[in-house]
């Protein structure tokens, strides 16, 4: 191949490479992997590629007590079609507050759910929905924080199990395009993630060629109005636990910076809110499945503390962690 058509087969620096991969899907599924809020960080991505013209569906491992659900709801055994008008006997119930204000919108309303189960269950419950949509040609898994970008030696993992059911899940789907992003940089501090780890693993699945690059979302753009309106939104439906994920992501698109509260659960914990909590870290979801440690010791489970429970043997049995570091900065 010459020089020239190299060249000509590279994006270009005005196109990031995520959306350039998209670029030939035209129906896209957009999943939460860790739970509660996770599809609103999602929902800037799928904003953008309603504009571009494509199918976009809207999905989420869920935190709510679906088994309230009624019946009819049910795609299939593990899948749950959440829409405006669906009755969830949760107050929690972020997927109804986002089908809601998609609907406020005139936008495509029903968001599906998944219940926290181990891979084996959560992959056929992915496999019913795609059969139900008619098949997909991408999925992206959308993560509010970098606990998904973990690879088991850290010093800190976050909360892992959602995100990791997630991951190896949509690994063993027959779909050509499989995508992760990663939004909210810093949020998992509270947790014991570093994140010198997330920028070092980051560092590693760009030389492995598996980094799609990085972007922001401008308070002034469209999707970032609408994102800021819907994280509102959702705050008024859920008072007693808003997300403090997608709270710290919209704050940072507002462009505030530093100990910025927004909600009395994080009342006595000094927060940094900072521009990189707005930026998309995007990568091919095979280059995470090829550096995680442990993801094949999680593959046959069934329930989600099942999967807890292999994390914990593994982190055991570790000949040593990465240490502790900070960014010297």
């Amino acid at each position: 191949m010459s020089h020239a058509a190299t060249v000509a087969a590279v994006p270009a620096l005005h196109v990031p490479p995520f959306f350039a991969r998209l670029q030939p899907a035209r129906r896209v599924l957009i999943a939460g992997a860790g739970g509660g809020f996770d599809i609103y960080a999602g929902l800037p991505l799928a904003l953008s590629l309603w504009e571009q013209g494509k199918d976009v569906h809207l999905a989420n491992l869920s935190f709510s007590h679906l088994h309230g659900v009624d019946l009819d709801a049910w795609v299939d055994m593990d899948v749950a079609a959440i829409t405006p008008g669906t009755v969830v006997r949760d107050p929690y119930a972020p997927e109804l507050a986002l089908a809601r204000w998609l609907d406020g919108q005139g936008l495509p309303s029903t968001v599906y759910a998944f219940p926290p189960t181990g891979v084996q269950p959560l992959r056929a419950a992915y496999r019913a929905l795609i059969a139900h949509l008619g098949g997909v040609d991408a999925v992206v898994l959308v993560d509010g924080g970098t606990d998904i970008l973990l690879r088991g030696d850290e010093s800190g993992l976050g909360t892992p199990e959602e995100d990791m059911a997630s991951l190896a899940a949509v690994s063993g789907l027959d779909v050509a395009i499989r995508l992760v992003a990663s939004i909210g940089f810093g949020v998992d501090a509270h947790h014991g993630v570093r994140h010198a780890h997330v920028l070092e693993n980051m560092a590693a699945l760009e030389a492995d060629g598996a980094a799609l690059g990085c972007f922001s979302v401008p308070r002034t753009s469209r999707e970032g109005e609408l994102f800021l309106d819907a994280v509102a939104h959702a705050q008024a439906a859920t008072p007693m636990r808003p997300s403090i994920v997608n709270g710290s992501i919209a704050a940072a698109v507002r462009g505030e910076f530093g100990d910025v509260h927004f909600t009395e659960r994080t009342h006595g914990s000094e927060l940094f809110i900072n521009p990189l909590m707005s930026v998309y870290f995007t990568f091919e979801l095979a280059g995470l499945v090829r550096r995680s440690l442990y993801l094949d010791r999680i593959e046959d489970t069934h329930l989600m503390r099942q999967i807890a429970g292999r994390i914990e043997d593994f982190r055991e049995r570790l000949p040593r962690q990465r240490p502790p570091r900070s960014i010297p900065h």
